[in-house]
């Protein structure tokens, strides 16, 4: 196929079309529209007015939609306000603040995480941001690599945790086995500091058809002793509304009763009302049937990647059967080199090397492509410039 000449044919449409992030389209975010107009029949929930400050740990009946979702007991369960990042960045500024057991770590030399590549951006900008160094560690379809992770631990004293996206992982689109999730909380339990597993189930619900099954961590962590390893987030921003969902911490009583304190000093209480809204929301919309409502509306946008993919002859790509992202694995040097011929056209996609830790990924091979935000006929001719400029750079190299 020429592509150099379809490469100029693109270019004089002049267009304008993004698929750096994984957010719901504007149907999407329609199918929580009777959350503007519910009326909250009482303003008096467990005990107490909830226009007025207090109840730090959420509405309980708000706690429970959390624990549906994230496939745990509701006693570990907070509702915070409408970002999992925003509490995620609460309890990893408590450890570097107040610390547990060890000290904080800010007092320590180096401490590190390690961090599955490919992985999600937002938790290494966070990381780098409090000063955490980074270590990377491959997945390998059923989770991290647990044999790399062992070594690592056992050679380097200062690796405090992991981040997991442990269903649907973003980007790759894998969901952790349960030999995983067990070998991680073995291989933790034994380190000589107090480490932490972050387990940011962004996807709980998010499949495109039937419920694949993660197994609770929170379960299996309980039977070995081991509950105070795992802090688990979720949230509410790809099931309703991005911008006014909510947001949810789950941990042990231990942890609860160590980070409350400090947790307390940082808010004065979530935006109750809107809790209030999503648990009405939930009583007449049953959660399941609201997520297939959402799959019927991104799964075919996600065939449509898989089709213009599929019609090419270079890289090789993930087939999710849930989440966000195709990730999309070209031959070694050339993802930049793709990211800057499709901006040429008017495709905006994310950074080479946001998969990986400090925006580096050694062999520039990854793409992250984010389907959802896009209309059908948008996200088709995005597909077509993506595809266009996989071949020519693959032509030029």
């Amino acid at each position: 196929m020429e592509y150099l000449s379809q490469f100029e044919e693109l270019k004089e449409k002049e267009m304008s079309l993004d698929l750096t992030r994984g957010k719901p389209a504007s149907d999407q975010l329609d199918l929580s529209r009777p959350l503007d107009s519910l009326n909250i029949d009482s303003y008096i929930s467990d005990g107490v007015d909830i226009r007025n400050y207090g109840q730090v740990k959420g509405l309980y009946e708000c706690r429970k939609l959390g624990s549906k979702i994230l496939g745990c007991n509701e006693e570990y369960v907070w509702a915070g306000g409408n970002s999992s990042l925003t509490l995620m960045s609460q309890y990893l500024s408590y450890l570097c603040i107040q610390g547990v057991g060890d000290g904080p770590w800010s007092s320590e030399e180096r401490v590190s995480v390690l961090c599955p590549v490919p992985g999600y951006d937002r938790h290494f900008f966070l990381s780098e941001s409090l000063g955490i160094n980074m270590i990377p560690v491959p997945l390998t379809g059923q989770g991290p690599d647990l044999n790399l992770i062992r070594s690592y631990i056992e050679s380097d004293d200062s690796i405090r945790g992991i981040w997991c996206v442990p269903k649907h992982s973003n980007p790759t689109g894998e969901t952790y086995s349960k030999e995983t999730i067990e070998g991680l909380i073995d291989i933790f339990s034994k380190t000589r500091k107090k480490s932490r597993i972050f387990w940011d189930n962004a996807y709980a619900v998010h499949d495109f058809s039937g419920l694949e099954v993660l197994e609770d961590i929170f379960s299996i962590a309980k039977k070995k002793g081991s509950e105070d390893l795992v802090v688990e987030f979720g949230s509410t921003s790809k099931i309703t509304y991005s911008g006014a969902g909510i947001g949810f911490i789950a941990l042990s009583q231990t942890n609860q009763d160590s980070f409350l304190p400090f947790y307390s000093a940082l808010i004065i209480g979530p935006d109750k009302l809107n809790q209030k809204r999503h648990i009405r929301f939930f009583e007449e919309n049953e959660l399941l049937q609201h997520m297939r409502k959402h799959a019927d509306l991104i799964k075919p946008k996600f065939e449509l990647v898989q089709k213009w993919l599929s019609g090419q002859e270079y890289g090789s790509w993930t087939r999710p059967t849930g989440g966000d992202f195709v990730l999309l694995k070209t031959k070694p040097g050339l993802a930049k080199r793709i990211i800057s011929l499709a901006s040429e056209l008017g495709l905006k996609l994310t950074p080479a090397g946001s998969t990986h830790p400090y925006g580096v990924d050694p062999e520039d091979q990854y793409l992250r492509i984010a389907p959802t935000a896009c209309s059908i006929e948008e996200l088709d001719s995005a597909m077509e410039i993506l595809v266009c400029c996989l071949g020519l750079a693959n032509q030029d190299n």
